[in-house]
């Protein structure tokens, strides 16, 4: 089994100040090298700080991290705002909690270092992962297509009820207010 990174051995504050001026991305690497040797010196003392190559490969891991995260974020921006608000709060709460669960997994998953989980179990890991992430998808594109169909239903209700009503010589208020309770509309 191999070491671990040498910048998860660092002190917080140390890991915390590298992390935070990968993200920046201001530095080039040997600019990043030297500003911790200028701003952390007994550690540069003590041989405690990162290589050039370990700050490169810690910083490609924190990459590959942020990107997942900002795609995610992204991702549901956009499908919020194309699905519009459908009534089932609870399922959706449900799906979106048991989505960030998937998301979280996967980005341990992503984390571990190859020490900790070899090539076949992080295979299969992902493959379980699919697999359930595929029945989540299925299960909200059920939910929503549910949700509209039954909206559906309701509206051509309403409006049948709503003929009927007239034919039978109801006043347009009771109507209305019939019309109001078929759809569910706060009077």
């Amino acid at each position: 089994m191999g070491r671990k990174s040498t910048i998860s051995r660092l002190p917080e504050q140390v890991k915390s100040y590298i992390e935070g001026k990968l993200a920046e991305g201001r530095f080039t690497l040997d600019e990043l090298i030297a500003d911790l040797r200028e701003r952390f010196p007994a550690q540069e003392q003590a041989g405690e700080l990162p290589s050039r190559a370990a700050v490169h490969r810690y910083g490609q891991k924190l990459e590959r991290r942020l990107s997942a995260i900002r795609a995610s974020t992204e991702a549901a921006k956009l499908i919020s705002a194309q699905a519009g608000d459908d009534e089932d709060a609870r399922s959706e709460a449900l799906t979106a909690l048991v989505q960030t669960e998937l998301f979280e997994a996967l980005m341990s998953i992503q984390e571990a270092d190859d020490e900790d989980i070899d090539a076949g179990e992080r295979v299969s890991m992902l493959s379980s992962a699919a697999k359930n992430i595929a029945t989540l998808t299925r299960s909200s594109i059920g939910l929503k297509t549910f949700q509209r169909d039954v909206r559906q239903r309701a509206k051509e209700a309403a409006a049948n009820v709503e003929k009927i009503a007239k034919k039978g010589g109801l006043s347009a208020d009771t109507v209305e207010q019939l019309r109001r309770e078929i759809l569910g509309i706060a009077a």
